[in-house]
């Protein structure tokens, strides 16, 4: 009789956690405004996974496109702020990479990603030690900002 009452109450903790965790997903996604929607979508037809969040005031949609996982940020007048694209490890500057040897001895960069704004600017973002350090187009080191 315990055992069955101890599977009950397993069972029960668990659906609720299962649970708990849906809600915070639905939570975390956000209906996006209908001009940043049709702006996403007239640049990204063939999107895929996509999920919006909204960040700083604008809104974030996250996708996959050919197969690489990608961000982009837009107002809500549908005006795209910046791009994200998932790279390798490899395809980081040079000057990144060394960089990253120099001051994180010994440290793996977990993602990386290329980030290019509106405007053109490229800079590169590598995630170290639960960090995200920013370098630009050519690798040379911006800044560094928690993850």
């Amino acid at each position: 009789m315990k055992r069955n009452a101890l599977l009950f109450i397993t069972a029960s903790m668990l659906t609720i956690s299962a649970m708990a965790q849906e809600k915070e997903e639905k939570e975390k996604s956000v209906p996006a405004p209908a001009a940043a929607k049709e702006a996403f979508v007239k640049a990204y037809p063939a999107a895929s996974k996509v999920k919006w969040e909204k960040e700083d005031g604008n809104y974030e949609v996250n996708f996959v496109k050919d197969g690489k996982k990608m961000s982009a940020v837009y107002d809500s007048k549908g005006v795209l702020k910046e791009t994200e694209t998932a790279i390798s490890v490899s395809e980081l500057p040079a000057a990144a990479t060394e960089y990253i040897k120099q001051h994180y001895k010994g440290a793996a960069v977990k993602e990386a990603a290329k980030i290019t704004t509106a405007a053109g600017v490229v800079t590169y973002e590598a995630e170290v030690n639960k960090k995200d350090v920013i370098f630009d187009a050519n690798g040379k080191f911006i800044k560094e900002a928690k993850d």
